[in-house]
């Protein structure tokens, strides 16, 4: 008999240093006005983001003088770190569950390099077992909360009884450049944040959880490698991004979403709700309109977005708690969109 994987609990961890947008334009003003002159066409960007606050791992100083590899990494392992247990520990408390119990864990982050990745750095402060199963990603981006939680799903399924632990951290803040400015950094600082999420899964008999992982399916766009990812330059990381991205999501997203529920013997019209990673608000209409969900449908998306902005990996497992307190419909998809360029769907069953 297949056994079935349940989704336990959910939990989110955010920085302290909350930023409210207002005060993102003003500094970005003072930042990019002399440096980059089309600022000052760009500046609506910020008031149609969508955004109104968001959290970030540093104050706001730290990010207006020059940080090289090495102070950015230093800041990945301290506050990534950090995120990871918090999200961590209150996803297994909610359950009653310790470290202890984790047979596996899938860490997403893709915003730094920690070698050992952050699981490994958690072993001691978490109370993992020697024993666990560790598999970090990296590379996925916005894909990898549903990424991650497809992955998580498909290992826990493979071993009955396990406990499955995902965790997804990411620091965009850490991605900001004073120099080598383009139009993708001034739109990358108007919509990102950083923040964690976690959740428990497991294969276990009777385990109880709020849904019931049925089934997961992912998509890569063949030639489609420039349309989202990093640039590695000497300071660090900075942002690629297509700006016609909302355009290519409104083209194409409905059929490869149709492919991936066929696989799964399901039609659109099957879905209650699709919990969809935002991007920004223009692909959240996009979205909209390419599934022919009504203009407004993705409130909870909106509301994520307005007040942490888009944190890469973690943000669609906001999204998913907010829309479990609200209370599942009979079927939903998680679904994302990231760098490949791909797509990744989980389907659930509320529980």
């Amino acid at each position: 008999m297949t056994a079935s994987v349940n989704l336990l609990s959910l939990a989110t961890a955010s920085p302290s240093h909350d930023l409210p947008q207002d005060e993102v334009f003003e500094v970005a003003h003072e930042i990019f006005i002399s440096r980059f002159p089309e600022f000052v066409r760009m500046g609506p960007v910020f008031d149609h983001a969508g955004v109104r606050h968001r959290q970030i791992a540093r104050p706001v100083d730290w990010y207006l003088q020059p940080h090289g590899w090495a102070d950015r990494a230093a800041v990945y392992d301290e506050v990534a770190l950090d995120l990871f247990c918090r999200a961590a520990e209150a996803a297994l408390a909610e359950v009653g569950l310790s470290g202890s119990d984790v047979d596996a864990i899938v860490t997403v982050s893709t915003t730094g390099v920690s070698t050992p990745s952050l699981e490994a750095r958690a072993m001691s402060r978490m109370g993992f077992r020697s024993d666990v199963a560790r598999a970090p990603l990296f590379g996925v981006g916005c894909a990898g909360g549903a990424t991650g939680l497809g992955l998580a799903y498909r290992l826990a399924k493979a071993q009955p009884g396990a406990k499955v632990l995902l965790v997804c951290v990411e620091l965009c803040s850490l991605a900001f450049q004073l120099e080598d400015l383009s139009k993708t950094d001034i739109i990358s600082t108007a919509i990102f944040g950083d923040g964690a999420a976690a959740c428990v899964l497991s294969s276990e008999a009777g385990a109880e959880g709020f849904a019931t992982v049925t089934g997961c399916a992912e998509h890569t766009w063949p030639e489609t490698l420039g349309v989202m990812g990093w640039r590695v330059g000497d300071a660090g990381l900075s942002v690629q991004l297509d700006q016609a991205l909302p355009t290519f999501v409104r083209r194409e997203i409905r059929p490869v979403m149709e492919a991936m529920l066929a696989c799964q013997g399901l039609r659109l019209e099957d879905v209650d709700r699709f919990i969809c990673h935002p991007g920004g608000m223009k692909v959240v209409e996009a979205l909209e309109g390419a599934l022919d969900l009504g203009q407004g449908a993705l409130d909870h998306e909106r509301e994520v977005l307005a007040d942490h902005g888009n944190m890469s990996s973690p943000t669609v497992l906001f999204i998913l708690d907010r829309a479990r307190r609200a209370g599942l419909p009979k079927r939903s998809v998680v679904t994302a969109l990231g760098p490949g360029f791909s797509a990744s769907t989980v389907t659930l069953a509320a529980a």
